[in-house]
């Protein structure tokens, strides 16, 4: 089974490299589900959703990322840009400020919107 997740994960990770966000979504799912704590894995999986404009999966995976591993800084500002996109900046500034604050650059605090 562990030789399958790789084989998934490798080709998720392809799918995303040439820009095929849905393919990479269908390629990550199965992993996702099977090991639910591998934050590296949900977090590529945040980013194929975000990609393709399915930012509700995106918001909750960013969500369960930020649970387990609540310096992923990443995490962080992919939220803050999901969040964005759906009209929240209130609720982006939030993440955006724990950015910054964990990596020291201020920059990170802009919003795309601007």
């Amino acid at each position: 089974m562990e030789d399958m997740r790789a084989l998934s994960y490798g080709l998720g990770r392809q799918y995303f490299e040439e820009r095929d966000y849905r393919g990479a979504i269908r390629a990550l799912k199965p992993v996702v589900d099977e090991t639910p704590d591998d934050v590296g894995t949900r977090l590529l999986l945040a980013r194929a959703y975000y990609h393709s404009a399915l930012l509700k999966p995106a918001e909750a995976h960013l969500l369960e990322v930020i649970d387990r591993q609540p310096t992923e800084y990443y995490a962080h500002l992919m939220l803050a840009r999901t969040l964005e996109r759906q009209s929240r900046p209130d609720e982006a500034l939030k993440h955006r400020r724990i950015a910054a604050a964990l990596t020291g650059d201020d920059e990170l605090l802009a919003s795309q919107s601007h």
